[in-house]
């Protein structure tokens, strides 16, 4: 439980006891002056189920307007008391009390949190003395938030589970569940069907990739099969080398120019297996770009 749901607990619990010697009305309306003025009382659904407290409903409007008052510190808003006539006075306490618990339900949506609507919805009179009940409320407890000054707005980031749930929500808060529930479920879908499409197209893109990489290796062993040898530059190797061989000639010019013809030619013949077989497989993969 939330420790300050569980403090607001524990300061209500001598009261819900007191309720039951509250057996006047008049004693039951003061017991909800005293319980709405208390510090750290923030929940108040429990003291409206004791039937002392409850019997205050039915009784004059003397004494019925004080069940109201509680219903509205319980689930209500300080709009809620002003647009009603003829409640009870509220007391400074009770006044900053009720003032906080409206900005705990008005943090349910960004638009309800600038300071202009602020100012409006809890009748206050300046900008300091939003700031004031804001930061009172932060250091109670009741909620985590930043004063955006800049925006003329009040960022919270988290609520205390303290305002109860006023008679006849249920439907409504399960309804907009379900629908939270249907949001998530669309987005989760989307999702996986965009991790699928990933999926996919890498498995396409691989295969082709392996493909291409097949098809090179075949291009290039089929080329090293068909490569001649330059049959002008046998000739002239052969040829130089039986010359020598039948005349017999000293070394001289004639063996010069037979050498300088080897030379030559095994120059040329080497000149393929310099590039080996690297400069084959990049032509094949330049011929199938």
């Amino acid at each position: 439980m939330d420790p300050t749901q569980q403090k607001a607990l524990n300061a209500l619990e001598s009261f819900v006891l007191l309720s039951k010697s509250a057996t006047s009305p008049r004693s039951a309306a003061d017991l909800v002056n005293q319980a709405t003025s208390a510090p750290n009382t923030y929940v108040f659904a429990e003291l409206l189920q004791t039937p002392n407290i409850s019997a205050l409903k039915p009784a004059p409007s003397e004494y019925s307007t004080y069940y109201t008052l509680l219903e509205i510190f319980a689930w209500g808003t300080w709009a809620d008391y002003s647009s009603i006539p003829n409640l009870p006075q509220l007391s400074e306490p009770q006044v900053h009390k009720l003032r906080q618990l409206s900005l705990l339900s008005l943090s349910t949506s960004p638009s309800t949190l600038t300071y202009h609507h602020l100012l409006q919805a809890l009748s206050l009179p300046s900008v300091r003395a939003l700031e004031d009940l804001v930061i009172s409320s932060i250091y109670a407890g009741l909620l985590s938030a930043k004063l955006n000054t800049q925006a003329q707005r009040v960022d919270v980031s988290s609520v205390s589970p303290l305002r109860d749930l006023r008679p006849g929500s249920i439907p409504t808060l399960m309804s907009a569940l379900d629908n939270w529930n249907s949001r998530c479920v669309s987005v989760l879908e989307d999702l996986e069907n965009q991790v699928r499409e990933v999926k996919q197209k890498a498995l396409v893109r691989r295969k082709k990739e392996e493909r291409d990489e097949a098809a090179v290796d075949k291009l290039v062993t089929e080329a090293k099969k068909v490569v001649p040898v330059n049959p002008l530059e046998k000739g002239k190797v052969s040829g130089g080398k039986r010359g020598a061989q039948d005349s017999g000639t000293a070394v001289g010019e004639g063996n010069d120019e037979m050498e300088l013809d080897e030379g030559r030619g095994l120059g040329r013949m080497r000149g393929p297996k310099r590039g080996g077989s690297g400069g084959l497989k990049n032509a094949a993969k330049r011929m199938m770009g």
